[in-house]
């Protein structure tokens, strides 16, 4: 079986880190330090009022060790302005679209509906409708994940996809409606380096997405009931998703039908808390490394369709190119 791209970048990562000049990281660290933005949402009752203040206390930890530039919280205290959190949550996405570059992560925390048509977050006062949501968060172009860690969260997927995002859902479905215990495995995950599968050091959406599925499968197992939640991933903006169980490691080995491109390759290049090595480099060598990345993969992916020895060139060539990228002059 041939080693997969991530198996090759954590070998080129291990004959090369040794000699990586590691100059400017701080400074770079501070630069492209991403923001965020919790929601949480109307807890109904103190046992889940207690569960998502830990989920809020696991995320505030790992956006500082992140470095994390802006962490908004909203439902947790009194909005200032006196707004519902509903307006507050409109507010800070316009704010949000006004910044190009840097990374933003949201986060929703708490309960959500689906009554057959329309989905909705429960808020403290009027609730959040996916249709709203993805009407505020349309003008966001920075690069963008959204974790929804609750019931029902499925249609939100669809409403929320698109170009230069990674979206995680709780649910395949609307009508899974039951207290989803996801997002608090999710939270865990993100800053957990059990959950980094390909040993480079940092813990990837993906990554956290596949320990979170995979704590989620184990929880009802144990319980001996029935799964009532099953997450899903999008990263290539066509607003599908695609479950754990796709994925072999960090690999989805099984197709979309049509043949689209899968979902998972943009997140796994996405961490929250880097490695030493990765803070240290500039948004365009990051930038470069992505796309030489995604060429590979959508070679992989045409591999049937290619003469042998024009598929071992390219590939050669593009794996080349990216060894380069790790070298301390790149």
């Amino acid at each position: 079986m041939k080693p997969s791209l991530f198996e090759v970048r954590s070998g080129l990562r291990v004959l090369l880190v040794g000699t990586c000049l590691l100059l400017g990281g701080l400074s770079n660290a501070r630069a492209q330090a991403p923001d965020a933005l919790i929601v949480v949402g109307a807890s109904g009752e103190s046992a889940y009022a207690e569960a998502f203040a830990r989920q809020v206390e696991t995320w505030k930890s790992a956006m500082a060790r992140a470095g994390a530039g802006s962490v908004a919280i909203v439902g947790q205290e009194e909005n200032p302005s006196g707004d519902t959190d509903l307006k507050r949550l409109e507010t800070l996405l316009g704010e949000a679209a006004a910044v190009a570059d840097r990374e933003l992560w949201i986060v929703l925390i708490g309960h959500a509906t689906f009554d057959g048509k329309d989905a909705r977050f429960n808020l403290r006062g009027p609730d959040l409708t996916a249709e709203d949501f993805a009407a505020w968060a349309k003008p966001v172009r920075r690069p963008t994940a959204v974790i929804i860690g609750t019931s029902s969260s499925s249609p939100f997927l669809a409403r929320l996809s698109g170009p230069n995002r990674v979206v995680v859902v709780a649910t395949r479905s609307g009508y899974e409606q039951n207290y989803a215990r996801f997002g608090g495995y999710f939270a865990e995950s993100i800053a957990d380096p059990k959950a980094d599968l390909d040993r480079d050091g940092q813990t990837s959406i993906l990554e956290a997405f596949l320990s979170a599925s995979h704590q989620t499968a184990e929880f009802y197992r144990n319980e001996r009931r029935l799964a009532t939640e099953h997450a899903l991933i999008d990263d290539n903006g066509d607003g599908l998703g695609t479950p754990a169980d796709w994925f072999r490691g960090t690999r989805a080995v099984k197709k979309a039908e049509g043949g689209e491109t899968l979902d998972g390759i943009r997140a796994r290049q996405w961490h929250l808390i880097k490695s030493v090595e990765e803070a240290s480099w500039s948004q365009e060598r990051r930038a470069r490394r992505d796309a030489l990345e995604m060429e590979i993969e959508t070679l992989r992916e045409k591999r049937a369709e290619l003469p042998e020895i024009e598929y071992w060139n390219r590939l050669e060539s593009l794996l080349l190119e990216l060894a380069k990228i790790y070298q301390p002059s790149a």
